[in-house]
């Protein structure tokens, strides 16, 4: 089995295999490496293991070299001329008139090719744009168009929890999200309850689910007879979130709410 460490190229991005070659590297160091792209600089998120065939694209890229000063201080002065080339071509999309909106610009690390992100509802020709850009920059030039969920992830920001967005924290990846599962867990299906600042449904309505469904399995079901301090009643609504349970209580005619652990089954 080949192996490998596991690289990210930006916070919360997906992790890729590189083969270590003959450098000792740990997690948390910056390294060079050869991708798809040209040469990128990444940190080293996991420790070099062991991997299955299958879990390695081939062929396998190997590490450069171990990131030198120089080569952090090129990392940083390309982070400095992503913001100059961010204004630049927003001069340059306006003035073409073009229905877009620039989300981002990457460097390669070798500055071999800019890219800039964008996100639009409609289809863009942005020929001309790429020209004109070519020549400012002299270099190789691309548009992305991406989704406003990407959007999000890219840009940052904090949710209507007051927590920064999870697809800028720690997901990797984006996940399909269903209005099942919003219903799985007793939301409320007002779209502006259940959806994020990208205006698409909430990323943890997926990830939180299966707490949901392992805590439903384990408690009470409605209907269940169940005994509280207030006497026997039959279960109305479960709330695992907030380990709570509504019950009608038989003598009082009444619902109450109780805490999980002073509900019993009959």
């Amino acid at each position: 089995m080949p192996r490998v460490i596991g690289v990210r190229f930006r916070k919360a991005g997906k992790i890729y295999y590189f083969d270590p070659a003959t450098h000792r590297v740990a997690v948390g160091d910056r390294v060079i490496v050869e991708t798809a792209r040209g040469l990128e600089i990444g940190v080293v998120i996991t420790a070099e293991k062991e991997v299955a065939e299958s879990e390695v694209v081939q062929p396998l890229k190997k590490v450069v070299r171990i990131a030198t000063e120089a080569d952090l201080r090129q990392a940083e002065e390309n982070r400095r001329r992503e913001g100059d080339a961010f204004e630049k071509c927003q001069v340059q999309i306006n003035r073409h008139g073009l229905n877009m909106k620039l989300v981002g610009v990457e460097y390669t690390f070798d500055r071999s090719k800019i890219i800039f992100y964008f996100t639009s509802e409609e289809r863009v020709d942005f020929r001309e744009l790429v020209k004109d850009l070519a020549a400012i920059f002299k270099t190789r030039i691309e548009l992305r168009q991406i989704g406003v969920r990407d959007e999000a992830k890219m840009v940052g920001g904090f949710g209507p929890c007051g927590r920064p967005f999870c697809c800028a924290s720690f997901l990797e990846e984006f996940q399909p999200v269903s209005i099942r599962m919003a219903k799985g867990q007793n939301l409320s299906l007002n779209p502006t309850k259940i959806s994020g600042v990208c205006g698409r449904l909430m990323c943890c309505l997926r990830f939180e689910l299966n707490a949901y469904e392992e805590a439903r399995e384990e408690q009470f079901s409605v209907g269940e007879a169940v005994v509280t301090p207030d006497g026997e009643g039959l279960v109305e609504k479960v709330n695992p979130g907030k380990k709570v349970i509504l019950v009608k209580l038989k003598e009082a005619g009444c619902v109450r709410e109780f805490p999980l652990e002073e509900v019993d089954r009959l």
